[in-house]
């Protein structure tokens, strides 16, 4: 840390803010204090400060040595009750929000930034449509056409007796069972929208206060002479003042996928009964299918044209609701539901369910129209990387649409899960498709084919994951002298060399992920287009199709189906089964919450019906709790955050005024700031944004260890400033058991930075330096703020 400057010390209070970061703290654990009390905020996130800190503005005197200490905490807002697991399967529409976010940077490419916001927001329809035809799948087609329709089966289940063909009931015809069937699909239609609303008016609905919003995208100066040199700062998007509200698109985003979900559902419903009027006089005109065809049509190209129509204002606090939109699309795609449902109940005699449900090309449809949706969005972003590469972005600006396909296959899988598990479990001992004494036809060829090339997927994973483990071993085994040099041990124990050395080199795994998602997601897009071209091409699961052939190649079909039918059941319960350990277990969730915190960070801005972001709450809190202790007290302050939290600390210091940004100080440690935002984010993150940061806040020190896998350097150069990054910190403290130290020291890793005497050294060092501004000399640069032209005037993608 640079000495500080000679000047007089404030007289104001210092204030430390501290903010967690993954798996959540108490208060009281922050504070290290049992009596802690709320300052401000509710249940779900709060200020605390310690009993004897209330007041603590009103007595100066008594925090010469020592800043006045609160804590925000978050934890709520990510985690909870262990309903909150349910969030998990809608991970699928989490991940493909993530893409959006993942755009390279883009200097004058307006055009592109909107197509390439389009194309993710098309992808985010598609898995909504996937869901539905999924859900559709289920209940339409196995359970009210197959099951239903084939004694066999529907007499072994008395809660289908009404349904069943053999009954002769009121419900047996088709038509009418499909009607009754398509309450489930809409009924997961209507709940994803009842969830996205309320988790919008609970986690998303708070407006940042007018003292907290930034300025204008004018230019920012420093108190200098006005002949003095500018020095240009790069302000993140992240300071807009709109870009943690998007009230108006989650609003339009959510009406246009509710009614996409609703037409799903009558495009299955309206297809057989269309047909059965086509095929046969009945007592039913076929014009009425055609006008109910014709309205389809005409409603998927208004939710399409939602869809596309325009991105996030960020620029502005938008405010406004497109009523007209919110309201009328759901309401007429739902309307037409029940006019479609009338018309399928309609009494046909002579209808008899046979075979599968038509309609077995949406799936089809949706998986090809996927696959060119992620090369056409590959395309856009290699064009805006090539503009203004940077080396640290992952895959050469490839990370969107690769996370695009990542999501793609999620949903594939968890809905061809579903499918596949209902299937086995009507038929009994059969083999749905096999036609070996199955008794219904089974799901969608291609949803078997999809089963199939998971396990040759893993197969293909095993040596790229040899590879890594090998270098992991090699790795460490070169780090063990450079240990016991460090440490400076005349007897080193080879064990605890061994076991830090391991730790180190296990940390560093995590800058291998980029080229492992590289490989998944090249790999599932070639598997991918050969399940569609097998089942396309034959019209039967592989272990049908591959009959004729040799007797090692039909072994290998059959068993890959098989294997991957059950892989994607068991995967599905035992995702499910973490997903709810994590949220009630601190240590589970410390494991995998940085993947959830990531992924909920960012604003709901592909996919309406994703996990609350609950950076939309947070960062106004922090922002607003900023801006008005410096206004009240004009003292200083520094904002301290650990792991998620430096990221949401830094998100929140955007969003502050100049005259506020220059009185705090930023403290991070264990930040994922520049190793995984800078890398996975460069349009938001990238070394500009984060060189604007450093040097239009008063000052920002950064805290790493090599064996935190999660946090690490900023990497900014000497030319933004004084030097931002201290570390690597040694970890463990102590090699050994010394008299200061009787007992053996744990390797921290991420965990507890606060623990080490660097820290409080530097948050001193800090205080420090949050003095009253000199005057500068005439020939020192001033500062100006400008806006990087990444989007639209009034839109970002």
């Amino acid at each position: 840390m640079p000495p500080a400057p000679q000047a007089p010390q404030s007289t104001g209070p210092a204030l430390e803010l501290l903010v967690h970061g993954v798996g959540g703290a108490t208060p009281q654990e922050m504070l290290v204090d049992p009596r802690t009390v709320r300052v401000t905020g509710d249940a779900t996130a709060a200020i605390y400060r310690r009993a004897g800190d209330v007041d603590a503005e009103a007595h100066p005197e008594r925090y010469r040595d020592r800043p006045i200490a609160e804590a925000y905490c978050w934890s709520n807002l990510t985690s909870g009750n262990g309903s909150r697991a349910l969030w998990l399967l809608l991970l699928p529409f989490m991940v493909i929000n993530l893409a959006h976010w993942m755009r390279p940077p883009a200097t004058g490419r307006r055009r592109s930034v909107r197509l390439y916001g389009a194309l993710v927001r098309l992808l985010a329809l598609s898995l909504t449509v996937l869901l539905t035809a999924a859900a559709c799948e289920v209940a339409l087609d196995l359970t009210a056409w197959q099951c239903a329709g084939v004694p066999k089966c529907s007499d072994q289940r008395s809660w289908l007796g009404f349904l069943s063909s053999s009954q002769g009931g009121w419900w047996s015809q088709p038509g009418r069972r499909l009607a009754l069937a398509a309450l489930v699909p809409t009924a997961l239609v209507a709940l994803l929208w009842y969830l996205s609303n309320r988790t919008w008016s609970a986690y998303e609905s708070q407006r940042p206060m007018t003292g907290a919003v930034p300025d204008d995208d004018g230019p920012e100066t420093a108190h200098a002479p006005s002949d003095a040199p500018t020095v240009p700062v790069v302000r993140s998007a992240l300071g807009r003042p709109g870009f943690w509200y998007g009230r108006r698109l989650v609003a339009r985003l959510r009406a246009a996928h509710t009614a996409a979900g609703f037409l799903t559902v009558t495009a299955s419903v309206a297809g057989a009964a269309a047909r059965q009027d086509r095929a046969a006089d009945g007592p039913v005109p076929e014009v009425f299918g055609r006008l109910i065809e014709a309205a389809l049509v005409l409603g998927m190209l208004v939710v399409l044209w939602v869809v596309c129509r325009r991105g996030r204002s960020e620029r502005c606090l938008d405010n406004r609701l497109d009523r007209a939109v919110s309201t009328y699309l759901p309401g007429s795609a739902l309307l037409l539901l029940l006019l479609t449902a009338v018309h399928s109940a309609w009494s046909r005699p002579g209808w008899k369910s046979a075979g599968t449900l038509p309609g077995d090309i949406t799936f089809r449809v949706v998986t090809l129209a996927q696959g060119a949706l992620v090369v056409v969005l590959a395309v856009v972003a290699w064009s805006l990387y090539r503009r203004s590469p940077e080396p640290r972005t992952v895959l050469h600006g490839l990370g969107g649409p690769a996370v695009a396909m990542l999501a793609c296959a999620l949903g594939g899988v968890m809905t061809g899960g579903v499918a596949q598990r209902v299937a086995d479990w009507l038929d009994g001992p059969g083999s749905p498709g096999m036609g070996r004494s199955a008794v219904i036809e089974g799901p969608p060829v291609l949803l078997s084919w999809q089963a199939s090339v998971i396990p040759v997927l893993l197969v293909l994973l095993l040596v790229p994951g040899l590879v890594l483990g090998v270098r992991t071993c090699l790795a460490a085994r070169r780090l063990e002298p450079v240990i016991d040099t460090e440490y400076q041990e005349t007897r080193p124990d080879p064990a605890r060399t061994e076991q830090i050395a391991r730790t180190r080199a296990t940390a560093a795994l995590t800058d291998s992920a980029p080229g492992m998602l590289g490989l998944v997601s090249g790999a599932t897009l070639l598997l991918g287009a050969a399940a569609v071209g097998g089942a396309w091409a034959s019209g039967q699961v592989p272990g049908l199709a591959m009959d004729g052939s040799s007797p090692f190649v039909e072994s290998v079909a059959e068993a890959a189906q098989s294997t991957g039918s059950w892989m994607i059941g068991f995967g599905f319960l035992v995702f499910v089964t973490c997903g709810r350990r994590a949220y009630r277990d601190a240590s589970a969730r410390r494991t995998i919450g940085i993947l959830w915190d990531v992924g909920t960070f960012w604003p709901r801005a592909a996919h309406p019906f994703a996990p609350p972001c609950y950076a939309e709450r947070a960062v106004p809190d922090l922002a607003s709790r900023m801006s008005g202790w410096t206004a009240r007290t004009r003292g200083r302050l520094v904002i301290s955050g650990h792991s998620q939290g430096s990221v949401l600390a830094a998100s929140a210091v955007w969003q502050l005024p100049a005259e506020t940004r220059a009185r705090v100080a930023l403290l991070t440690y264990g930040s994922p700031i520049e190793r995984l935002y800078g890398r996975w984010f460069p349009a938001y993150f990238g070394p500009a944004q984060l060189h604007g940061l450093h040097r239009s806040v008063h000052c920002w020190r950064n805290l790493w260890r090599a064996t935190d896998p999660i946090g690490g350097e900023i990497r900014l150069g000497e030319e933004s400033g004084p030097e931002v990054d201290r570390g690597p910190l040694k970890d463990p403290l102590v090699y050994g058991r010394t008299p200061d130290h009787p007992l053996p020291e744990p390797v921290l890793g991420h965990s507890d930075y606060q623990a080490d005497p660097v820290f409080a050294q530097e948050r001193a060092a800090l205080l420090e330096r949050l003095v009253p501004a000199l005057p500068r000399q005439a020939d020192e640069p001033r500062l100006e703020l400008r806006e990087v032209p990444e989007g639209p005037p009034d839109t970002a993608g």
